[in-house]
């Protein structure tokens, strides 16, 4: 993929491929879930790429999850006042658009985040690798991970670990096409 930017998914979804339920809750993620590499790709980050939904989400959280981390939310529309001490700016345009508004702000490593936004920019083929964590849970419907795509995108599996709890998490590499 050209540009600097290296962009990750790191997602956790139901054993059946849902991050979410129809109506946007996840309640069946765990509450306390043991430690599962969040924390350690969280401080490999430079700044976190989210959809609109997925910052509304986020404030409703109560307490603003990201630190001081560069927050980017991909959207048309004005977003909510952002948290204080929350670092936010709102971009719009095509991922193509996006993927270099990042690089021009010279960020390396974007967490891309939002059913919509990684569909977007899987589709666009602007994501290198995808950690998925599966939940031992079946749900039956809701948001999918992926969503449609209009071709196949071929991954490279890099590994695989389980947890205590049931979690199964595999990383891939997208592999160029």
């Amino acid at each position: 993929m050209p540009g600097a930017v290296r962009t990750s998914v790191f997602v956790g979804a139901s054993v059946d491929g849902f991050i979410a339920r129809p109506d946007g809750r996840f309640d069946f993620l765990p509450d306390t879930p043991e430690p599962h590499g969040f924390d350690e790709f969280f401080a490999s980050i430079d700044a976190l790429l989210m959809g609109r939904k997925t910052y509304e989400t986020a404030l409703s959280f109560g307490n603003w999850p990201y630190g001081s981390k560069p927050v980017f939310v991909w959207s048309s529309r004005p977003l909510a006042a952002a948290p204080t001490g929350a670092v936010l700016e709102r971009l719009s345009g095509t991922p193509a658009d996006i993927f270099d508004a990042l690089a021009a702000r010279h960020i390396r490593h974007a967490y891309v985040d939002g059913g919509q936004t990684v569909q977007s920019f899987l589709r666009a083929g602007l994501i290198d690798r995808v950690v998925v964590t599966r939940v031992p849970v079946l749900i039956g419907s809701g948001i999918s991970i992926f969503g449609p795509l209009e071709r196949d995108l071929r991954l490279r599996h890099v590994m695989t670990r389980h947890f205590p709890s049931g979690l199964v998490q595999s990383e891939y590499e997208v592999v160029a096409a």
